[in-house]
């Protein structure tokens, strides 16, 4: 199973939000320029995230986005499935309308798209903003060891 861009850089696009949080609305060029992504599809990306409730705008010349709830209410499954839809890496197994299989009461596979649909669901709902900008600040105390350790 792979994400495609949408769910890749709606989360770095979130991320970038959680992290500037506390500043104001954040135009979409500067996330677009921060992050190395399409101001044009960012732009359609956040429609979904702030229909979505996710994000909200803010208009005028001082205005962008702001992330729509605290980083910690914002868990990563939550933009995957706006931006990607259900989770599931078979339709017989989608977490909001499993497609009808004739075959599903005595399918072995089944059991097993089962298995991995609720364990990436449950990785991707066990992370929240909250948590990557924690990991983030590990990692920069991290690397700011190893630069003045010679």
């Amino acid at each position: 199973m792979k994400l495609s861009t949408k769910g890749r850089y709606g989360v770095k696009a979130m991320f970038d939000l959680a992290q500037h949080m506390g500043e104001g609305p954040t135009s979409l060029k500067s996330i677009a320029e921060r992050q190395g992504i399409s101001e044009h599809y960012l732009e359609q990306l956040v429609s979904g995230l702030r229909k979505a409730g996710l994000v909200k705008s803010v208009r005028g010349a001082q205005g962008g986005y702001l992330l729509g709830r605290e980083p910690g209410k914002i868990r990563i499954g939550d933009i995957i499935r706006v931006l990607e839809g259900p989770i599931a890496p078979s339709d017989c197994v989608s977490e909001e309308d499993p497609e009808s299989c004739v075959k599903s009461d005595y399918c072995v596979t089944r059991v097993i798209w089962e298995k991995v649909r609720d364990a990436i669901a449950d990785v991707l709902d066990s992370i929240t903003l909250e948590t990557m900008l924690e990991d983030a600040k590990k990692r920069e105390a991290d690397r700011s060891l190893y630069m003045y350790h010679i």
